[in-house]
């Protein structure tokens, strides 16, 4: 380590009770028992001391070396667990037992994340436990180990101690340890196996029920309140201009690269609310633990393979089930506070569960959805938690979260493509549910400042997320070319035609352009085909390859445009009274129409549009007038004659409803989002070539672009076939 000593000498100039003599005895050759008086000193030690980056690496360096022999690691850490313990105390707790709790995970974190960054993902050498010589100390670990150990006391400790000035930074240190500890994922590769090794993740899981509740509840409570940093409070030197060049500081801490963020960080000014440090890493510790689920092999097949050593890794990995995660069942059932849990026969559940304040947490996530981990946060509890789902089905003010999301799809081009998926996976939810789609539309917005192609004053909520969803497929179109996204648009609306009310002009002009949109894509296709096929004709080969995905790609355009005429359909069977916009829409360009009128997949529904069609043009026939047709005096006649219509010749079809299935094992996809997600997001950084879980070496978007982050609707979490429709 340079100038500091890998074992301690008096002679080295350093007296023994400094940082310097401390942290060069910590990663020395020498290894200390736990009862020493050494790990007092390294735990009351102030660390303000500057090092050079170089001299911080050596001492990591140093250390990897020397843990093997010492156990330092493990000595730490199971003293950072008796500091959590004495801090837990009941009983009045000195600022020093916090500040040795704060300097324990400090000082672990740094060497801890050295460790795992150098480390294999098959052989992560981290010698959680003592040397054979060493006895255990059983008043301590009793019968666990040490990672079990620490998660315990972290998570306990966080669970049970309130967010005060005194424990601020103790707090927001052990979240970012949290972090630290679960980043062994990043080793590990996309798809989850049984070699994976993840210690912390493991003994996190390994809590009682109790705790998980308990952990649970107080991340969501803390991503609600929001604390802020008590800079008023003087115990925090660390948050003092000398504190900047602190040892610590310069090792990577993760926790101090946390709290020495710039002030801007704190005041948010684009929609994301305000910002929270507390608040942020809490809930990036939440979705870290939520999706985690440990891949393991079934005993049957553990026989076979010591029975047979050439049972092929195809079929040991179908043999794997993943474990179930208490923390996603925690929030998965996590009710109202202020309700009772209750069964449908009206019986109390017993057992621990998470009340939340669902009316604030509503709230907070409709003023942080510009942020991704809100989106993502928002997805999981729909998803998973039936009680939330219906309490936000039951909100009058549902623009509190449209808004938000309407938004963030409109700016679609500065977004991830696991963005916008996400988005629209939520709008798919939402619109399951009935009252939801008749709810939207009673809700008349004053203005949207944020849509800029047109000025849209008094629009009902309901035809303005209809105009977003279009203008999302056209984004898709031209740019991501997504299939899948194409079809939860179109499934989105289809849950929506039945319960449109005054769809306004604008958002029924665009249904109509939708179609007609999408049949010059559906034209310009046939008469290619038609066209490579002629060329080719001579190569028999060459054209069969050509006319398959000619007629793939045609089939999928034919899908489009009959579910746009069914979206179309629903309207004018069971909403045409209330919707005179899109009657007009349809009769001013009718002629979009006529090349799909004897076409054998469209007839059928195209019968509907012109039954609608000739009623109202002859009636419009039978008004007489000079001159052209105003707008206004042909949608006059369309009102009158809406009161009238009674439906005659229409034919009923089955109405449509999409529904959104997730897939039983979305790890895939759902693990290396959150990361990417946490690591953008935090000043924890981490060795990119030590990264399997996503490939690093790509910007974000090429990723994207490129299918390697993980489409999240080719990966599995949202399949075509899992749009069912509800006969």
């Amino acid at each position: 380590m340079g100038a500091v000593p890998s074992t301690p000498r008096r002679s080295s100039g350093y007296p023994d009770d400094t940082a310097e003599y401390l942290i060069g005895t910590f990663v020395g050759e020498k290894s200390f028992p736990l009862s020493s008086e050494f790990w007092k000193k390294l735990l009351e030690l102030s660390l303000n001391l500057e090092l050079p980056s170089d001299r911080v690496r050596e001492a990591c360096e140093l250390f990897a070396k020397n843990n093997y022999h010492s156990r330092h690691l493990a000595k730490i850490l199971i003293h950072l667990a008796c500091c959590l313990q004495e801090s837990m105390s009941t009983s009045g707790v000195p600022s020093l037992v916090y500040s040795k709790a704060v300097n324990a995970v400090y000082i672990a974190s740094v060497f801890l994340k050295h460790l795992i960054e150098i480390s294999e993902s098959d052989s992560l050498e981290l010698y959680l436990s003592l040397a054979e010589t060493e006895p255990a100390p059983k008043d301590i670990l009793r019968d666990q180990n040490i990672e079990n150990l620490v998660m315990h006391n972290v998570l306990n400790f966080m669970a049970s101690v309130d967010v005060s000035p005194e424990t601020y930074v103790l707090h927001l240190e052990l979240r970012n340890f949290m972090l630290l500890v679960m980043s062994t994922q990043l080793l590990c590769w996309p798809s989850p196996g049984p070699t994976d090794v993840n210690p912390f993740l493991d003994g996190a899981m390994a809590q009682e029920s109790s705790l998980v509740s308990s952990v649970v509840h107080r991340l969501l409570e803390n991503y609600i309140t929001r604390p802020g940093v008590p800079f008023s409070s003087a115990s925090y030197s660390i948050f003092s201009e000398r504190s900047q060049t602190s040892v610590l500081h310069k090792v990577g801490s993760a926790a101090a690269n946390f709290v020495l963020l710039p002030f801007s960080y704190l005041i948010s000014s684009n929609g994301e609310g305000a910002r929270s440090m507390l608040a942020d890493s809490s809930l990036h510790v939440l979705l870290i633990l939520i999706h985690y689920h440990k891949c393991l092999v079934s005993n049957d097949n553990k026989t076979n393979k010591n029975q047979d050593s050439t049972t092929s890794d195809s079929l040991y990995k179908e043999d794997t089930y993943f474990s179930d995660n208490p923390y996603c069942k925690a929030l998965d059932n996590a009710t109202d506070f202020e309700l009772d849990r209750m069964d449908l026969e009206g019986n109390v559940h017993s057992g621990p569960h998470v009340k939340l304040p669902f009316a604030t947490l509503f709230d907070t996530l409709g003023m942080c959805l510009a942020d991704e981990t809100a989106v993502l946060l928002l997805y999981s509890l729909l998803q998973g938690n039936s009680d939330f789902l219906e309490y936000v089905l039951v909100r009058t003010d549902m623009d509190t979260l449209l808004m938000p999301i309407l938004e963030a799809l409109y700016n679609a081009p500065r977004k991830t493509a696991n963005q916008i998926y996400m988005l629209l996976i939520i709008l798919l939810i939402l619109s399951q549910d009935s009252s939801f789609n008749a709810s939207i539309h009673r809700l008349i917005l004053p203005g949207v400042p944020w849509y800029k192609e047109r000025f849209l004053h008094q629009t009902s909520l309901g035809s303005l997320m209809v105009i977003i969803l279009i203008r999302t497929v056209q984004y898709n179109l031209s740019k991501l070319r997504d299939v899948y996204l194409h079809t939860t648009c179109l499934a989105t609306l289809a849950n929506m035609a039945p319960h449109a009310h005054h769809l306004s002009a604008y958002a029924s002009q665009r249904l109509v352009r939708l179609f007609d949109m999408l049949s010059r894509k559906y034209n310009k296709l046939a008469e290619s085909r038609d066209n490579k096929f002629q060329i080719s004709n001579g190569n028999a080969l060459e054209g069969n390859s050509l006319t398959e995905d000619m007629f793939a790609e045609l089939h999928i355009y034919t899908d489009f445009l009959r579910l746009v005429l069914e979206i179309l359909n629903a309207i004018l069977t069971y909403a045409l009274p209330r919707n005179p916009e899109v009657v007009y829409a349809i009769m001013h360009r009718q002629e979009v129409f006529q090349p799909f009128k004897n076409h054998p997949r469209f007839n059928e529904l195209l019968e509907n549009i012109y039954t609608v069609l000739d009623f109202f043009n002859s009636r419009m026939d039978a008004k007489r007038v000079d001159g052209e047709w105003s707008v206004d005096e042909v949608l006059q006649v369309i009102i009158i004659n809406c009161r009238s219509w009674r439906g005659e010749g229409m034919k009923m079809f089955t109405e449509l409803r999409f529904m959104y299935e997730q897939e039983s094992h979305p790890e895939e996809f759902f693990i290396p989002y959150v990361w990417q997600l946490v690591l953008s997001r935090c000043e924890f950084s981490f060795n990119s070539g030590a990264i399997n879980l996503f490939q690093t070496d790509l910007p974000v978007e090429k990723q994207i672009e490129n299918g390697l982050v993980g489409n999240m609707l080719q990966n599995g979490e949202v399949k075509k076939d899992e749009f069912q429709l509800d006969p």
